[in-house]
């Protein structure tokens, strides 16, 4: 039987969008994984509902994920979740290049940089539900 990958998934606006989903699927469809969201949108309790939240959306579609918020810097996130003991890869899901304030900061690269983890990049267009919008305010 395969062994189980944990991947690490960091995503802000685009988490909850159609592409991230799809390229979830698509991982899973390779081996076996499990995916941990970590949503940098802070350490308040809003923040953990907000990320919790996200990730059982994707758990409806038949993810296996749990849901964590994290510090508002984008690769200090990542850094304060990331162990190469625990996971395997790591997944960023931005909006388009265009519009993507990570992407003009290299986050993928940085964050490969920092952690020596294998970095697969998503882009996907923002989709965020009702409610949330007002409380998403770092762009991915």
């Amino acid at each position: 039987m395969p062994t189980t990958a944990n991947i690490l998934v960091v995503a802000n606006r685009t988490a909850l969008s159609n592409g991230l989903g799809t390229a979830l699927r698509a991982r899973r469809k390779r081996g076996p994984a499990r995916f941990t969201l970590v949503v940098p949108i802070g350490g308040t309790d809003d923040a953990r509902r907000i990320a919790e939240h996200m990730a059982a959306s994707l758990r409806d579609s038949g993810m296996d994920i749990e849901g964590r918020s994290g510090d508002t810097d984008p690769l200090t996130a990542v850094l304060d979740v990331w162990s190469a003991d625990e996971y395997d890869e790591i997944i960023v899901s931005t909006l388009p290049a265009s519009s993507s304030r990570w992407m003009a900061s290299a986050l993928p690269r940085r964050i490969e940089h920092a952690t020596g983890a294998h970095v697969r990049h998503i882009e996907a267009p923002q989709v965020v539900r009702s409610g949330h919008r007002r409380r998403l305010t770092r762009a991915s």
